[in-house]
């Protein structure tokens, strides 16, 4: 068992209180959005050893790839961790985004490459050669736009629109009609990849039909009943004016998670997180193709080749429980399940979840781990390192420790 300290990524959208708050730290005055948990090469955690030294927990797994990850991991994913676990805090929107394929990110990787393509070069589309599914489980209420709607769904709100202009002052834009007529296109496949086209391509005819759309919107026009959908292009225009996707958004689920919820997202699903705190867990890697709401590189024509064009439910991921009191959370992935331990005080321990390594992190009171090989006690905050070879691990509320504790679990997913 090791103790581990996670990296914290100040990235601009990230919210100056939330990830401090949750763990019981001093604000560090910038902004907090993502602390990474695990071994991916960019931001690994560091392992304090037995002997009090420290490691990255990437040259931890090197030394011992089978003892850390398990035989079954290594010859499933290579010699690396296959997770990676996140606490992410958005206090603004992120980028418009989608991910890759792992056919998509082994081909592009090495094209760029070849080419020459510094590893850190902002018009690189491929950080890596591994894709990145991922879920999100929400902490707080959790705001996002995830997958494509119905097409039919998307023209009621297109129609309602249009409605919100009054031809004797400012006719609606042209872009609104041709949007519904791509949507009605009877292969609907074909229409939203028609409208989404004309949006991310449409340059300034696109940011002016922005700039009416908002005005429209801000002027008194009656939102109801799409006050959600609605009011987000206002806002995401307010901080993105005249982006494709702030209209873009309009294509898509727009999704309120309830604390406790949590949703998954395969390849190709394009999405962007609003706002919110979660628990984020991905396959490793940090593989992003981008397609609005960002100063950042966006490469339409590789983001065209890897959005799935097809409307989709909200997939939403339910918890499952086990007769062991396990509360797991097993998206359609082979590289990771989330697992959340609540402990009353006194209460019965509790089985980890564990295929192979196992990364934890404590975000209300304290528990303690024990296994034949070893024993840990981590507090809100504390988080760890569990190698494959430490199974059977359980977890116990500390003696005497007052109120409930809780604590998030990830490991690779059980067959």
């Amino acid at each position: 068992m090791y103790e581990i300290e996670n990296v914290l990524r100040d990235y601009a959208w990230g919210s100056t209180t939330a990830i401090a708050g949750l763990l019981g730290r001093a604000e560090s005055g910038r902004p907090e959005a993502e602390l990474w948990i695990g071994a991916h090469p960019d931001s690994p955690s560091v392992a304090r050893r037995p002997d009090g030294s420290t490691v990255p927990l990437d040259v931890l797994i090197a030394e011992d790839p089978e003892h850390h990850l398990g035989a079954e991991s290594v010859a499933a994913f290579g010699p690396r961790l296959p997770f990676l676990a996140k606490v992410l805090a958005a206090s603004q929107p992120l980028s418009l985004q989608v991910h890759p394929s792992l056919a998509q990110a082994r081909a592009g990787f090495a094209r760029e490459n070849q080419a020459g393509l510094a590893p850190d070069a902002p018009d690189r589309n491929y950080r890596d050669d591994n894709h990145k599914p991922e879920m999100i489980y929400a902490l707080t209420p959790f705001e996002a736009l995830c997958g494509f709607r119905p097409p039919a769904a998307t023209r009621q709100i297109l129609e309602h629109l249009v409605g919100c202009f009054d031809p004797l002052e400012v006719q609606a834009p042209a872009l609104l009609t041709a949007l519904l007529n791509d949507l009605e296109s009877a292969d609907e496949d074909a229409g939203l990849r028609s409208a989404f086209g004309r949006l991310i391509n449409g340059g300034g005819d696109v940011s002016q039909a922005t700039a009416l759309v908002a005005a429209a919107l801000t002027s008194g026009a009656a939102l109801a009943p799409y006050e959600s959908e609605l009011s987000t292009v206002v806002s995401l225009n307010e901080k993105y004016p005249g982006d494709p996707g702030v209209l873009i958004s309009l294509l898509l689920n727009r999704l309120s998670l309830a604390p406790g919820e949590a949703v998954y997202l395969p390849a190709g699903n394009v999405h962007a997180y609003l706002h919110g705190l979660g628990v984020e867990v991905m396959a490793s890697s940090d593989n992003v193709l981008r397609g609005g709401l960002t100063p950042k590189f966006v490469d339409v024509r590789e983001l065209l080749q890897t959005i799935e064009f097809r409307a989709v439910d909200v997939p939403l991921l339910a918890p499952e429980f086990s007769g062991l009191g396990q509360e797991l959370y097993r998206p359609p992935f082979r590289e990771f399940q989330l697992q959340r331990i609540e402990l009353a005080p006194g209460a019965a321990p509790v089985p980890l979840a564990q295929s192979g390594a196992v990364v934890v992190i404590v975000v209300e009171g304290a528990v303690y781990f024990d296994s034949p090989k070893g024993d840990l006690q981590l507090a809100r905050g504390g988080s760890a390192f569990f190698a494959a070879s430490e199974a059977p691990v359980n977890v116990h509320p500390v003696a005497g420790a007052d109120g409930t504790a809780v604590a998030f679990a990830v490991t690779t997913a059980a067959d």
